[in-house]
């Protein structure tokens, strides 16, 4: 079983990944749709709050397909950044204080179902930014299950004590394990010492083709041993990398397995767990 999941921002942001892009991130999502639609492949996107605001007419594009399920992505992302800095040094929460999370998610929440009628359940944060008000933040605010973190050995989603269901990424993330865009092998090398960088894969990236079959690897290994996989690929790394030449081998070995949604994860959970009762 395999959770596919990508995250999509608005263009105000200014990433790296955009200032390289000659499309929009979001117009690299349309291209990842038709793939996957080709494919028969479900997906869950978390976007931005602020997709919505300012780029409706061409995020509306990836909001209707039955293989898209939709999830939030925090509304601005954590800009400004000077403020998370502030909250940070005072909180030890760079997401913010309570309130302001919750503030966060209910405004996410409420654009994405004014524009597309939908009541999202499932959520991951900017740079899986997760802190000690989190779990109680999303949950009070309405949402079931959050996607935050690495965790190499993961199986599924566990459930924290607020309520709330914490279902860590299992398969080599791409953007942080790639080498694209403003990642260069020199500036990959600057940034890990830097900032001691590292995550459950180590603080290595890699080249497209090398990644590509590390994570096809790792996908058959999981499903050999029934183990749920939850992957995170962005559409705008696939198009900066090879145009998505990659991700169709990847495509070609999903399309082969189950796919499911995250919050379908949640629902399944929620079952078995009233079947165990």
């Amino acid at each position: 079983m395999i959770c596919l999941t990508g995250d999509l921002h608005h263009m105000s942001l200014e990433t790296g990944n955009q200032k390289h892009c000659d499309i929009t991130e979001v117009e690299t999502a349309h291209l990842f749709l038709k793939m996957i639609e080709e494919a028969g492949v479900k997906a869950t996107f978390f976007i931005s709050g602020k997709c919505f605001a300012e780029e409706w007419e061409n995020t509306e594009k990836v909001c209707y397909s039955d293989l898209i399920e939709i999830g939030g992505h925090n509304y601005s992302c954590f800009t400004p950044v000077i403020v998370h800095r502030v909250w940070n040094k005072l909180l030890k929460s760079y997401n913010g204080p309570l309130w302001y999370q919750k503030q966060d998610a209910k405004k996410t929440m409420a654009i994405i179902e004014s524009k597309t009628g939908y009541k999202i359940k499932s959520w991951r944060n900017h740079m899986y930014m997760h802190g000690p008000f989190t779990e109680k933040a999303l949950y009070q605010s309405g949402l079931k299950i959050c996607s935050d973190g690495v965790k190499k050995d993961s199986n599924g989603p566990i459930l924290h004590e607020s309520g709330l269901y914490n279902f860590p990424i299992n398969v080599m993330p791409d953007h942080e394990h790639l080498f694209h865009a403003e990642r260069t092998p020199e500036y990959v090398e600057w940034f890990k010492k830097r900032y001691n960088w590292s995550d459950d894969y180590g603080s290595d990236s890699y080249y497209i083709e090398e990644w590509t079959e590390r994570v096809i690897d790792e996908l058959k290994a999981h499903e050999r041993d029934g183990i749920i996989s939850n992957m995170i690929i962005h559409p705008i790394t696939m198009y900066l990398c090879d145009k998505f030449a990659c991700f169709g081998k990847i495509l070609d070995f999903i399309s082969g397995c189950e796919t499911v949604f995250v919050s379908e994860i949640y629902d399944k959970e929620i079952q078995e767990s009233g079947e165990k009762k």
